[in-house]
């Protein structure tokens, strides 16, 4: 997930057409993200608040669906090897390996954003300081260091940090320990999981910022596409699912390759930057309403909405009613993955907060229940352990 997270620092088919709608496409998602022999993700029934868990055979993704935000980014610097391990020895049944950037020699590494000073230790080697400059990122000045003007190897040379350390400083202990991994390397540590671990292990990659990068000249989706081709990960059954906040960039990977896609979507006031850049008015409200998630169930088979699209807060940060966007949702055949969960006090709605220290744990089981409750098909989460406790609590 990347900077649309409102809660970040403060609080069908493949190319060849559209599925079915209505329970029908959503049994078809879930036969997608599995594969033979599992469990339906998103069947008819499975979004009912009593929690029930799928049967089905090894190959199986437990429901609420929990997703390793970063890894477990609540323990290791984000988006690190160590801190994807850490997610599966945790339980997470997918690893949101990779938001994806490129590099200046047109690699694609994983990094929560193109900038990289709050996220590694650029700014400790001299040789790299005239590299830092302000970019008009999405619309918005960001003064740093961008990996486009880098090649991999001198990537290589820098090594991850913390990113959030007043909330997270016990990870500051893992400063320098790990690269920055690139998603071919990924890939390649995703089937070494695999056989290590006698199942099969997921990934959730984000596509950051296409339309910014496209007009660099250094197109994001064909060169995804063209590495998931590479290892064999390109089809309507491979454990790859992509993400993306600009939905012409779904659009356009449902075009290249036959993975599962998922819009992310930000606030309800925001309107995602490939339609700021061709004009197109519509906000993110309008892609919620029934018309909306019709049109993004053409080509894409779920969502990845902020929690407070699923349940809204009031002026004091206080959960109120569900929306309707989870039923609204599975009626038109998509799953909903919302972002994300986090045991900090400041990222948890204000009625879960227990005292006032901005690295303490607040009631993050209680707001897990509230969440649940609602039907939403999984989580992402910067602590898996608790995720997959918390599941076990709500399904009983």
């Amino acid at each position: 997930m990347g900077t649309h997270e409102s809660n970040e620092e403060t609080s069908g088919t493949g190319p060849s057409g559209t599925g079915p709608s209505g329970t029908g496409r959503r049994a078809l998602l879930g036969a997608a993200v599995l594969g033979a022999g599992g469990a339906v993700l998103g069947m008819a029934g499975a979004a009912r608040a009593d929690g029930a868990r799928h049967g089905g055979g090894p190959g199986s993704l437990p429901r609420p669906t929990i997703i390793g935000h970063r890894g477990a980014s609540g323990y290791r610097p984000e988006h690190t090897l160590g801190a994807y391990q850490l997610a599966l020895d945790m339980g997470a049944d997918i690893v949101e390996a990779g938001d994806l950037v490129p590099t200046r020699d047109g690699h694609l590494v994983c990094r929560h954003e193109p900038e990289i000073g709050g996220t590694t230790d650029v700014a400790d080697h001299p040789e790299f300081a005239g590299r830092k400059k302000t970019k008009l990122l999405d619309g918005v000045p960001t003064t740093g260091w961008f990996t486009e003007d880098f090649t991999l190897a001198e990537l290589k040379t820098l090594r991850a940090v913390e990113r959030i350390p007043a909330n997270r400083p016990h990870n500051t202990l893992y400063n320098g320990r790990w690269e920055i991994p690139t998603f071919e390397e990924v890939l390649r540590w995703q089937d070494e999981q695999t056989r290590k671990r006698g199942k099969r292990v997921w990934i959730y990659p984000e596509l950051k910022h296409p339309t910014y990068f496209r007009k660099q000249g250094l197109p994001l989706e064909e060169r995804v596409a063209k590495l998931l081709r590479k290892y064999r990960k390109d089809r309507r059954t491979s454990p790859v699912i992509l993400q993306s906040f600009e939905p012409t960039s779904i659009q356009r990977l449902h075009r290249l390759v036959d993975n599962p896609l998922v819009v992310l979507l930000s606030s309800a006031d925001s309107r995602p930057w490939d339609f700021v850049e061709t004009g197109d008015p519509r906000t993110v409200a309008d892609l919620v309403k029934p018309a909306g998630l019709r049109e993004i169930a053409s080509y894409a088979r779920g969502i990845g909405p902020t929690l407070d699209l699923v349940i809204p807060r009031d002026a004091q940060g206080k959960l109120t009613r569900p929306t309707s966007l989870v039923s609204d949702a599975h009626k038109v055949g998509l799953i909903l993955h919302p972002y994300t969960m986090r045991n900090e006090n400041p990222f948890l709605p204000a009625d879960f907060r227990r005292g006032s220290d901005a690295d303490a744990y607040g009631d993050v089981f209680g707001a897990y229940r509230a969440y649940f409750a609602t039907g939403i098909d999984g989580v992402f989460t910067d602590q898996p352990d608790t995720g997959v406790l918390a599941r076990e609590d709500f399904n009983g």
